[in-house]
């Protein structure tokens, strides 16, 4: 190879590449309505920017402020974050499985739409409205879709479980009456490897006619 071309090779830093990876990501990825990340996470998450910083966040109702890295997601807030009195914050229903936005498995609603917590920053969910699957349920009442999930056996190992119940509360927030088709659409951005789809799609379809 000519010493030019070796040259031209090395051009590229690391910052760049991680901005190119990060929004190719985003581009080839089926993901649920916001997608919150890439480019911004990825630099983050590699080390560029680890200043802590106290931050508030509204989640299920319930106000917590928490320190946090520049570069720590929503989802470790949710699941091993620990407030500033010394509280665990504790909301393990949002899985830690793929931990690069292919899964599902960790979907939250931020401001009533579905987003990957392990794709969000926890510092850009500030001033946003958060629900996981543990603030669905008002008391002793499920939710219509928990409670269809439940009617249809839409389950298996339940590992996924908390994801699709999320993305279809916030599917059904959008369009109270989707056909079987867009709820197929709807819920694309969450796998199922136990392949429990059709219970989980007649379950979708029957809470829509309570929501």
């Amino acid at each position: 190879m000519p010493e030019k071309d070796k040259k031209q090779g090395t051009n590229i830093s690391r910052r760049n590449f991680l901005k190119g990876v990060g929004t190719g990501t985003v581009a080839a990825t089926v993901a649920p309505s916001v997608l919150i990340g890439s480019e911004k996470a990825a630099e983050a998450q590699a080390g560029d920017a680890i200043a802590n910083a106290t931050i508030e966040l509204n989640i299920n109702g319930k106000s917590y402020q928490v320190e946090v890295e520049a570069r720590t997601t929503l989802l470790t807030v949710l699941r091993d974050g620990i407030d500033t009195g010394g509280n665990n914050i504790d909301l393990t229903g949002a899985k830690l499985i793929c931990d690069r936005g292919e899964c599902g498995g960790c979907t939250v609603m931020v401001d009533g739409k579905s987003v990957y917590a392990c794709m969000m920053l926890a510092i850009d969910a500030q001033g946003k409205q958060i629900t996981t699957v543990e603030g669905l349920a008002d008391g002793d009442d499920l939710h219509p879709v928990q409670e269809a999930f439940i009617q249809h056996d839409a389950l298996m190992c339940g590992f996924c479980t908390p994801g699709f119940i999320v993305s279809s509360a916030a599917l059904l927030n959008e369009n109270a009456n989707p056909t079987m088709e867009e709820i197929k659409v709807g819920l694309s951005g969450n796998t199922c490897r136990c392949g429990t789809y059709p219970f989980i799609f007649d379950a979708v379809k029957t809470a829509s006619r309570k929501v």
